[in-house]
């Protein structure tokens, strides 16, 4: 496993305003996600199987998002960068990302997510 330090790069100028959250985070469900890291910034959806909430860090293509998965909905905005193995994330919910610094391009699903969690501003500098 390649080995890389957190709390450098993009991750401290990402969230830029939290607001609230998901209260003690997610245990993220990442089977079928590639990268070996769910990086700070990258959007978490949510589905519900058998009556429970699951969450999962947006399928990702090619580098950039793929489609929104059937049954699943936007959810938040992780807050930290984990390694794909031990994936439990805190979960913005109401605030302000930096969203020139997120991991993957959100253009193709900023209006889509923003009509879901319209509680989540997207902006910078």
């Amino acid at each position: 496993m390649n080995k890389e330090a957190f709390g450098f790069g993009n991750d401290p100028i990402i969230i830029r305003k939290h607001v609230d959250g998901k209260k003690g985070g997610v245990v993220l469900d990442v089977t079928g996600f590639t990268d070996e890291y769910v990086r700070c910034g990258h959007v978490i959806i949510k589905k519900i199987v058998d009556g429970k909430d699951v969450f999962m860090p947006m399928p990702v293509n090619n580098g950039a998002y793929a489609s929104l998965p059937n049954g699943a909905v936007y959810f938040g905005i992780a807050e930290a960068s984990k390694a794909t193995s031990e994936a439990f994330v805190p979960v913005l919910t109401i605030g302000e990302v930096n969203d020139k610094a997120l991991p993957y391009d959100i253009t193709s699903i900023k209006a889509a997510f923003r009509a879901a969690v319209p509680t989540i501003v997207f902006d910078h500098d």
